[in-house]
């Protein structure tokens, strides 16, 4: 009996011990200024840029937008033809949108 007691505890334990993890994903997307100041709502952090985030992780199968701002160079990991949009560890020309299922 107290072995069975004893396995039912550590199976009970060993399943709420370890939190799930959601799993998010950065986007980086071009920033083309089109005139209707969207771009600069991403690229600022405001907050009229909330719903647009969250449109684009949507339309990519993610649940909601964790954060959005102007990307960092140390953002973007693959080669980018525009290299020189990026001064100063700032990619102007870029966009980091964090994705989370």
């Amino acid at each position: 009996m107290r072995v069975r007691l004893l396995v039912a505890a550590s199976v009970l334990l060993g399943s709420t011990a370890l939190p799930a993890s959601a799993e998010k994903r950065l986007f980086i997307v071009a920033n083309n200024p089109d005139g209707y100041g969207v771009d600069r709502c991403l690229a600022t952090g405001a907050s009229c840029g909330r719903a647009i985030a969250a449109a684009y992780c949507q339309s990519r199968e993610f649940v909601t937008a964790v954060s959005y701002r102007k990307a960092e160079r140390n953002d973007i990991t693959v080669a980018v033809s525009r290299v020189e949009s990026c001064r100063g560890g700032i990619c102007d020309a870029y966009v980091a949108i964090e994705c989370s299922r």
